[in-house]
């Protein structure tokens, strides 16, 4: 990792790099799976319509957390190609919904390119997206996905699976099990919701949400979270994965962002803001890295939550929630580890793929990592935004060897 202050010119560049790999290997079309020819929306749809040949699945909450990146960096340069990445493929869904919907309801058994967004079986199939169209309308996109977001709220409201108290909750590996991954999974488009509807419950319920995971599983002592935790199970063990707190500190920074400003929880969300980066800062590897189970420094390094973090940090300076002085300096040198990472066909590499949960930690240590995995690429182009947001805000310099804020007028 390079030590010292990045040039806002290289930032881009390797944002540009990324931008430029996942413009070609992210389908913007569908095709007929037995030709290979090329769909059009006026022929019938069934399970033979699936995405064009590509390295990642533009439908997916990985690809939700891609599509707020590419928009943040879009507000942030104004250059439309950001933009019309995610246009372009949200208009393909959108165009084929409807078809999707009715056969689907002549086949409900049947699995098919779009079921996730119709008949989500969990909140990762629909949470994350639902999220990105909504910010996406707030960005101009002009066609109606209702029907998405509808399903969404349905479904995070009134079908997923939940605890006597209302707390969201998995059937998988076991009944009542809590994955910390579910707060992302729901609330950032709760907020969305409830910004697009103007309707109080919906920020009230990813409070709630929000509430009802923190108390259960941030480790105040620590200051970071588990990653998943049984429901009336004797004891609770702690494995702190990396992501899953990526996940966790994202949505405390969404919760900030979408908020009302009069809301009475957001002052609780600052503090958890804090208290959950100095657990993080104090963890932070040398090489500006997290490690895959961020208090066991024989795992891996890993680049997904280091990208999260890095965004995290950089993005709550620039909002005024914390103070360059103390926070930048470690959002610099994560982003300077991220960079390292980004190859030269702007491929992202040592991301952990996805992962299941589990109650021993050789789980986490051998969870193969792949620049496929599309965990990285959301992250990074966050991460990207906010730096070079920050870095126009603030001047940083070396200052007695070490990067500090700049003191010069």
């Amino acid at each position: 990792t390079n030590y010292g202050v990045p040039a806002v010119a290289d930032i881009r560049k390797t944002i540009d790099r990324v931008f430029d790999y996942l413009d070609k290997s992210t389908p913007s079309n569908f095709v007929d799976k037995s030709s290979g020819r090329l769909w059009t929306h006026e022929l019938s749809y069934s399970d033979q319509v699936v995405f064009a040949k590509g390295d990642f699945r533009p439908i997916s909450y990985e690809w939700g957390v891609t599509y707020s990146g590419m928009l943040n960096l879009y507000q942030l340069t104004g250059e439309t190609k950001y933009r019309d990445y995610v246009f372009k493929r949200l208009d393909l869904i959108a165009s084929t919904i409807e078809s999707a919907r009715k056969y689907d309801e002549a086949n409900r058994l049947k699995a098919h390119v779009l079921k996730g967004l119709i008949q989500p079986k969990a909140l990762d199939d629909i949470g994350a997206m639902a999220m990105a169209v909504l910010k996406a309308k707030k960005s101009g996109f002009p066609t109606d996905m209702s029907y998405v977001t509808q399903r969404a709220s349905d479904f995070i409201l009134k079908e997923e699976h939940r605890l006597p108290d209302g707390t969201l909750v998995r059937v998988r590996p076991l009944k009542n099990t809590m994955w910390l991954d579910d707060v992302y999974m729901a609330i950032p488009a709760l907020l969305q919701l409830g910004i697009a509807s103007n309707d109080e419950k919906y920020f009230d319920e990813s409070f709630k949400q929000f509430s009802a995971y923190q108390t259960r599983m941030f480790n105040p002592t620590l200051n970071v979270f588990m990653h998943g935790y049984l429901e009336g199970a004797e004891a609770h063990p702690e494995f702190h994965w990396a992501r899953a707190n990526g996940w966790a500190l994202l949505t405390t920074s969404e919760m900030l962002m979408y908020l009302p400003a009069n809301h009475p929880g957001r002052k609780f969300m600052l503090t958890q803001l804090k208290n959950h980066l100095k657990g993080l800062m104090s963890l932070q590897d040398g090489t500006g890295f997290w490690h895959q189970l961020l208090d066991k420094s024989d795992s891996y390094l890993e680049t997904s939550a280091t990208a999260i973090y890095a965004y995290v940090i950089a993005n709550g300076v620039n909002q005024g929630w914390l103070d360059p002085k103390i926070y930048a300096p470690a959002a610099i040198l994560a982003w300077n580890a991220v960079n390292t990472r980004v190859n030269a066909q702007g491929q992202v590499e040592g991301t952990c793929v996805g992962t299941g949960l589990a109650w021993d930690p050789a789980f986490y240590y051998f969870r193969p990592i792949s620049p496929f995995a599309a965990h990285g690429y959301g992250p990074t182009l966050l991460a990207g935004s906010a730096m070079m947001e920050m870095l126009k805000k603030y001047s940083f310099e070396i200052n007695d060897s070490a990067v500090h804020l700049s003191t010069k007028d």
